[in-house]
């Protein structure tokens, strides 16, 4: 059998190095005398590699056809919302080692105390979207957990730790998802968070928000709570570490004390970057979010 393969000069380590790299070594352009491949040429090779400077080869074509070819279709250009986050997202997913986290909340207490709140001077009732309950809770996890309230740097060399509390709410409006932050949220009472969340989600819709809003943030709460589902991977918005997903309160019988009860669980999805929170860390965060909705509330119902 004939071997079609150029003969290549490199030494028995160079070889060593590039396979246990995955490296294909009729690939590499020798740098040294004769085209002969050093072990800087390999790491070059596979440094290109990784930043996609090199097209891997694909071994099979597959054949395309025009969608027309099957049907009638209809073009329309992608919005200039999703065109300016596409890239982003894509970033975010290719560089961010991404874990997600699945838990329930009992929110059950929350939701009362929440339909509970009056005017202390008409006596109405005081509308609050939940979502201003959980920035507050997320703004108190992040105080114990500083490592969530934190950023790579760009040689990611050093962990930048945020003393500020801007957390970004995913809005959805007619033009794609926008993400703006609310400022310094643990300085903060539900009823501001209710009238700022309403604010800037008008904002949003009617494109008057300051591009600058959309930047320096703590971490994101996208929530799909008004739509329906429940669990799902939430992507990462860089330069942030983490994101929370949130999705449909439900009532579910809960076996508590020796009994089932009705309790309202709420869905929670934290992704967070590997290279900063470890599972244990992401454990806890959840833990101390499901105790902020849940216990604290269970306690102001009692007193």
């Amino acid at each position: 059998m004939v071997d079609n393969k150029k003969i290549i000069s490199a030494s028995p380590k160079v070889r060593k190095m590039a396979r246990e790299f995955g490296a294909d070594i009729y690939q590499i352009q020798g740098s040294q005398r004769q085209g002969r491949v050093s072990e800087e040429d390999v790491k070059s090779y596979i440094k290109d590699s990784i930043s996609g400077k090199i097209e891997k080869k694909q071994n099979i074509k597959l054949q395309t056809y025009d969608h027309s070819e099957f049907g009638e279709i209809y073009t329309k250009p992608i919005p200039r919302i999703k065109k300016i986050a596409g890239p982003h997202l894509e970033k975010s997913w290719s560089e961010i080692p991404h874990v997600t986290q699945h838990d329930e909340a009992d929110i059950t207490e929350m939701e009362t105390f929440r339909k509970s709140l009056r005017d202390l001077y008409t006596g109405e009732l005081i509308k609050i979207t939940p979502l201003a309950f959980i920035i507050r809770a997320v703004a108190k996890a992040l105080k114990d957990y500083p490592n969530f309230n934190a950023s790579l740097d760009e040689k990611k060399e050093n962990i930048i730790y945020k003393k500020y509390f801007h957390i970004g709410m995913a809005v959805d409006t007619p033009h794609g998802l926008m993400v703006p932050k609310i400022r310094n949220v643990d300085k903060k009472d539900i009823v501001e968070l209710g009238k700022e969340i309403k604010k800037i989600s008008k904002l949003c819709k009617e494109l008057k928000i300051d591009k600058k809003e959309f930047f320096g943030g703590s971490i994101t709460i996208s929530s799909l709570g008004s739509i329906g589902g429940s669990f799902f991977t939430p992507i990462i918005n860089r330069p942030e570490v983490a994101i929370l997903g949130i999705g449909k309160a439900e009532t579910k019988q809960m076996f508590i004390k020796d009994k089932y009860e009705n309790r309202i669980m709420l869905p929670l999805s934290l992704s967070y970057d590997h290279r900063v929170i470890d599972g244990a860390e992401g454990a806890r965060f959840c833990v101390h979010l499901k105790e902020s909705l849940g216990k604290d509330f269970a306690y102001k119902l009692a007193v």
